[in-house]
């Protein structure tokens, strides 16, 4: 999404303050007698504030103005980091031992910033023990530590799923709080 700035003659709004291209303020002046500097020096008056009152203006080249822009963005994108989807799924059977290792695989996955989907499913006549399996897929989720619900368990055709990610640096210290007082 590109941003439309107002350059030299399209700025109708006066007075303005102006910042010269050495990052200088030079004050609030009228829109003609900022135009004329920008001329005299060869450059653009560009509005890159029009919200502020009065709206801020910067004398310099239109196009290195852009390219700055465009720059800024693209260095923004590459710090993103993208959020991947991991998969985690067991089954109404699974032994305890391997509950556990699941359990510190989907806590790697919220540590490196990942979301967890985990999926309980459920064969044949296991799916007559809904209940049971409910439990059991809620007590696994209880042993998942740094999580938070995304959203709430769910009742899928072949089991249960959830989606969870990882806490908030700040919510998950009161979480180890609350655990240490009880």
């Amino acid at each position: 999404m590109q941003k439309r700035y107002r350059i030299n003659n399209f700025i109708k709004i006066s007075p303005v303050r102006v910042i010269d291209e050495d990052g200088k303020n030079l004050g609030v002046l009228e829109t003609g007698q900022a135009l004329k500097l920008a001329f005299e020096r060869g450059l653009d008056l560009i509005e890159i504030a029009p919200t502020a009152r009065p709206p801020v203006t910067k004398i310099m080249d239109f196009g290195k103005f852009k390219y700055e822009e465009e720059r800024a963005q693209r260095q923004h994108r590459t710090k993103q980091k993208e959020v991947e989807t991991k998969g985690i799924r067991i089954g109404y059977t699974t032994g305890k031992h391997d509950l556990e290792i699941r359990a510190s695989q989907a806590e790697k996955f919220l540590k490196e910033g990942n979301k967890v989907k985990i999926d309980m499913v459920l064969h044949g006549r296991e799916k007559a023990l809904r209940d049971f399996a409910r439990k059991k897929f809620e007590e696994f989720l209880r042993i998942i530590p740094n999580g938070e619900f995304e959203m709430e368990i769910k009742r899928t055709p072949q089991g249960f799923l959830t989606v969870m990610h990882a806490l908030a640096p700040k919510k998950q210290k009161t979480k180890e709080a609350d655990e240490k007082s009880l």
